[in-house]
């Protein structure tokens, strides 16, 4: 029998711990739903893929059309992860990813630009190519936010017209899975607590007071993408076509390819024909293999969002920022790094799950290049290396197609063993249709993968210039 009392810990405890009230409510709904056993699962039979939407590749947009649109947007940055599954204890986004160009003078050593730099530096650019004020905001978490904005002190033109740099997302207890109580570490208190998932978006956003600021200011769009998604620039064309479409909301979309093995998808309800937004959490097991199916299901969530910010506003007003989002039920352990740590439940929900919630949503197909996210090292690896070349506004254009990497992750899932691995720079990857690395290797300046290439046995070092194929080096 769950605890009674469970609820009330919790609301107390995130009470005492200055925890915005629209975020306790929002924690609050959902705990009412996990206690009914909801799952928050969307069974295939109750569905019809979505395929029929406009791509960007595309669109007639006319250029004075986009650059007013863009005029009147603001970029916003989720940044609230911690990189823990790479074994970081801060902001992902301070991560370095590439080395900038040098300053031309002898013996200078190219300085490495982290996922912040990179993504003001895409800012700055558009400024200055478009004239467009375009705000840049930061969603932190209270874990990454005193080091982000530390990061960001060097770039003293990043405010505009006194709009906030960031805001805070919320926290809440994670929950023991034995009785839904707010589980007590005292070896790291810290741990105790979890973000919400990216669905704490609506009520930190209503919190803040963010919405109506940009408003105020006279800006009418916001885009909204993950920190560590450097394909996410500020795009005049899609602001325009989201302008003229009067939606109130739209997400972004991908093609499908061997690669995309998770991420979330949208999908047509049939019970009401609304577009809703089904993640691989709320997958059922017996629906995984048609999910990725992709001639049923051609598209995948790149998490990139578009909102009209009155539609936004008003929604955050009628709702006091406790939007209608589907749980997703998280099962963990409260210290992820120890197993054997008590069972624990974390609440979640997705931001882009407010597809549902918007009345005349929609969605677009763009280009891959939208979409390089980094979630392990191996898709780290991809990104420092040469198959992508960083422009003069920090554009990462791809001159290859991205093999499929898999390192071991006995040796390089972690980010200190696997820069450790790779002390010389990302090998070159231009050439590759895979890099398989079973065993512990360590990678020696210039070195070449060619095709479907492949490292096996215990390890070693592969050397200097020395080129990798299907039957190693």
């Amino acid at each position: 029998m769950t605890d009674p009392t469970g609820l009330e810990q919790a609301r107390t405890k995130m009470t005492e711990a200055g925890v915005a009230p629209a975020a306790i409510e929002t924690f609050t709904r959902f705990y009412h739903l996990l206690q009914a056993g909801e799952t928050g699962l969307i069974r295939e039979g109750d569905i019809d893929p979505l395929v029929d939407i406009p791509n960007r590749a595309e669109l007639a947009i006319g250029d004075d059309e986009a650059a007013a649109a863009l005029g009147r947007t603001a970029m916003l940055k989720l940044n609230g992860g911690l990189g823990t599954s790479m074994g970081m204890d801060q902001a992902k986004s301070l991560l370095p990813v590439r080395s900038a160009p040098t300053s031309g003078e002898p013996g200078a050593e190219p300085e490495m630009l982290t996922f912040l730099d990179i993504i003001v530096g895409q800012v700055r650019a558009a400024r200055q190519a478009t004239g467009a004020r375009l705000p840049l905001l930061f969603m932190n978490s209270f874990r990454t936010r005193d080091d982000s904005l530390a990061a960001l002190e060097r770039y003293p033109d990043l405010a505009v017209d006194g709009l906030p740099v960031d805001f805070l997302q919320n926290r809440e207890p994670k929950l023991l899975s034995a009785d839904l109580t707010p589980v007590t570490w005292e070896q790291d208190p810290d741990l105790e607590w979890c973000p919400p998932g990216h669905g704490d978006l609506y009520p930190a956003l209503h919190a803040s007071g963010v919405v109506v600021a940009l408003l105020d200011a006279g800006f009418r769009y916001m885009c909204v993408s993950n920190s560590d998604n450097l394909g996410a620039t500020p795009d005049a064309t899609i602001a325009g076509w989201f302008a003229a479409s009067g939606a109130p909301y739209a997400a972004e979309l991908c093609r499908k390819t061997p690669a995309d093995v998770k991420g979330g998808q949208l999908v047509v309800r049939k019970s009401d024909g609304r577009i809703v937004q089904r993640e691989t959490a709320q997958t059922h097991p017996d629906d995984v293999a048609i999910s990725l199916d992709a001639t049923r299901h051609p598209f995948f969530h790149t998490n990139n969002l578009w909102f009209d910010l009155e539609a936004l506003a008003a929604e955050l007003e009628r709702t006091s920022g406790v939007l209608e989002l589907p749980l997703i039920r998280n099962d963990k352990t409260v210290d992820p790094a120890d197993a054997t740590s008590p069972e624990v439940v974390q609440i979640e929900s997705a931001m882009g799950a407010a597809v549902a919630v918007f009345e005349g949503a929609t969605a677009i197909e763009v280009e891959r290049s939208r979409f390089l996210p980094v979630k392990t090292t191996n898709d780290l690896l991809v990104l420092r290396s040469d198959v992508y070349d960083l422009t003069s506004d920090y554009r990462l254009e791809a001159q290859a197609l991205a093999p499929l990497v898999d390192l071991d992750k006995r040796y390089y899932k972690l980010i200190e063993p696997f820069t450790e691995r790779f002390a010389a720079g990302a090998p070159s990857l231009r050439d590759a249709d895979s890099l398989t690395v079973q065993g512990d290797w360590t990678f020696g300046p210039g070195v070449r993968v060619e095709g479907k290439a492949s490292l096996a046995g215990d390890g070693g070092t592969v050397p200097d210039g020395a080129t990798v194929g299907p039957d190693g080096f």
